[in-house]
């Protein structure tokens, strides 16, 4: 059997790789190992390790890294734990893959642990863009460590190979977020409700905002731009997710805990929706609105409109029905509008994900069963001589 370690930091991570992390433990051609890290072990974030658990997982190492602090120098320092613990936590485990998505600071200190100790390494969406955050440079450097790569589009896969890897070992096997879609068994609106205790009787969007982490302290200026916007919009409720433990994060959940206190009619936030309430909504949102891959990726499977703000996901494939939109208040309002629209709606129903068809996890087992003998001494693919 051989042993493949998954390794998760965030809720969302969490709910992208569940399923994979399902068909892995039931395969009998493999030992599944589980290392959690980042957020899930934040009381401030929600101790979402505990919702892992509760889904039936056994949870192998639990690596603390997440310091009180937002700040770049936090970050940096949390960063360094992560190598630290992952380090003794792969001496513990001894896997014989590890695998990693995307292309946050935790995955990256895990990454550079698994590489020092000559560990094989399967990335998952790696040659993407976002020019916006320091995830781009991250992600770039965790496909380096990499050795096998599953990307989410050809375009992307074109993209790792551009980077030097070998074709052979880089797969364009879809967005694994579209496998949640096609298969989990959604709630209905008024099973969300009762668990809510928040109505959706009138047409509601779904808001994440995350920091745009490379610009020095933006964030509380462009939110504020987006709720004066949302004033504009007097019969729209507004359900917002908070953002992750990224800098200048703490600042945006201020500004919604205060936001939600004065509306608390129309809006309603979460630390933690977990992945199954999260795209339960989503079925039901009139738009996704704000700055995460999830308005990206998920969104369009749904014919959902979104209205991505700013730099952070640019460069990012996008499917016609999102909605490209500047960080002012009247550009917001623009962009809310069109979204809004009976004519976009309609449209946005027609319009195709570029992601993929919802089997990326059968696509990846398939892929590791193949996997026989590693060489870690990789050979750059130079387009130069072809």
């Amino acid at each position: 059997m051989k042993k493949i370690c998954i390794i998760t930091g965030t809720r969302a991570e969490y709910g992208l790789l569940s399923l994979l992390m399902k068909a892995v433990q039931d395969d009998v051609a493999f030992e599944l190992q589980i290392i959690v890290t980042g957020m899930h072990l934040s009381p401030e974030f929600g101790l979402t390790y505990k919702e892992i658990e509760k889904d039936g997982f056994v949870i192998n190492e639990k690596v603390e890294m997440l310091l009180s602090s937002d700040s770049d120098a936090g970050i940096t320092k949390s960063t360094g734990l992560g190598m630290i613990g992952f380090a003794d936590a792969f001496v513990r485990l001894k896997p014989d893959l590890v695998i990693l998505l995307g292309d946050r600071f935790e995955t990256f200190a895990a990454a550079t642990a698994a590489y020092l100790a000559k560990i094989p390494i399967a990335h998952l969406h790696g040659g993407e863009v976002t020019e916006g955050a320091t995830d781009e440079g991250l992600r770039h450097a965790i496909t380096k460590m990499s050795y096998f790569h599953f990307t989410s589009t050809e375009a992307y896969r074109k993209r790792v190979i551009q980077l030097g890897e070998s074709p052979e070992r880089v797969f364009n096997v879809g967005a694994i977020g579209i496998d949640n879609i096609k298969q989990l068994q959604l709630l209905s609106k008024e099973q969300l409700e009762d668990n809510l205790e928040f109505k959706l009787d009138k047409p509601f969007v779904l808001v994440t905002y995350h920091p745009v982490t490379l610009e020095n302290n933006s964030a509380e200026a462009q939110f504020n731009e987006l709720l004066k916007a949302f004033m504009g919009f007097k019969d729209l409720r507004i359900i917002f997710t908070k953002p992750n433990a990224d800098a200048n994060g703490r600042v945006i959940i201020s500004l919604i805990d205060k936001f939600v206190s004065e509306n608390i009619s129309i809006a309603i936030a979460f630390t933690s929706l977990g992945q199954l309430r999260y795209l339960s909504l989503m079925q039901f949102t009139t738009a996704v609105v704000g700055n995460s891959s999830s308005g990206i990726i998920e969104a369009p499977s749904f014919g959902i409109p979104t209205v991505n703000i700013g730099d952070r996901q640019k460069g990012r494939e996008r499917a016609e029905s999102v909605i490209d939109c500047g960080y002012t208040e009247d550009e917001i309002k623009n962009a809310l509008n069109q979204a809004l629209s009976t004519d976009w709606q309609k449209k946005s129903k027609g319009f195709e994900n570029v992601y993929g068809d919802g089997k990326t996890t059968q696509r990846i087992v398939e892929n590791l069963k193949n996997i026989d003998r590693i060489s870690l001494k990789k050979p750059f693919y130079d387009l130069l001589n072809e």
